[in-house]
């Protein structure tokens, strides 16, 4: 990886809300709805941040309907397989991490109200 690209990645990754989206979306993929539900956001804040995920090449949407949904982007880019497995195995330690995915798996059957 190059060090533009490393940048890039960790830019994205440094801001607080991208991070959790990131996050949640280890779990699958979502739409704008469901991690507005999750995070507690505004559609505009959360798909401001799902843009800026976008450009950075994190993640991936595909449009169903009138619906925008998310996933993590199938990245052969070493760099970032490895944040998101130190991510996963670090949610214990950072706490609100950890929340949002134990709120995701609780609301899971309840979500997707906008989209259903």
């Amino acid at each position: 990886m190059k060090l533009k690209q490393s940048t890039l990645l960790f830019n994205a990754l440094a801001d607080g809300t991208r991070l959790r989206i990131v996050n949640l979306l280890t779990e699958g993929e979502l739409c704008v709805c469901d991690i507005m539900s999750v995070l507690r956001e505004p559609q505009s804040k959360v798909s401001r941040h799902l843009a800026y995920l976008r450009r950075a090449g994190l993640v991936e949407a595909r449009k169903q309907g009138l619906w925008m949904y998310y996933r993590l982007a199938k990245s052969a880019m070493k760099t970032l397989r490895t944040v998101l497995e130190a991510l996963e195995r670090g949610r214990l330690d950072a706490g609100e991490l950890e929340k949002d995915v134990e709120s995701f798996r609780k609301l899971r059957g309840r979500l997707i109200a906008c989209c259903g």
